[in-house]
């Protein structure tokens, strides 16, 4: 899965810290989801895209590796 996170993150002038905090994760959290090192829980994905005010499908894209 591919992710936007980073790229929304760096818009509004966080760092990872500051993003795991308002999510109530940890700084290696986000880290992980941004390098792509895992895929975040659909409730995790949910507070990611209120958080941001977008839609989950425009900050997470499948990848399909056919």
């Amino acid at each position: 899965m591919r992710s936007r996170l980073r790229e929304l993150r760096e818009a509004r002038g966080w760092s990872q810290s500051d993003l795991g905090e308002r999510l109530q994760v940890s700084r290696q959290t986000v880290n992980a989801i941004e390098t792509g090192k895992y895929d975040p829980s659909l409730p995790l994905a949910f507070r990611i895209a209120r958080l941001f005010g977008k839609r989950i499908e425009t900050i997470f894209q499948y990848e399909d590796d056919a």
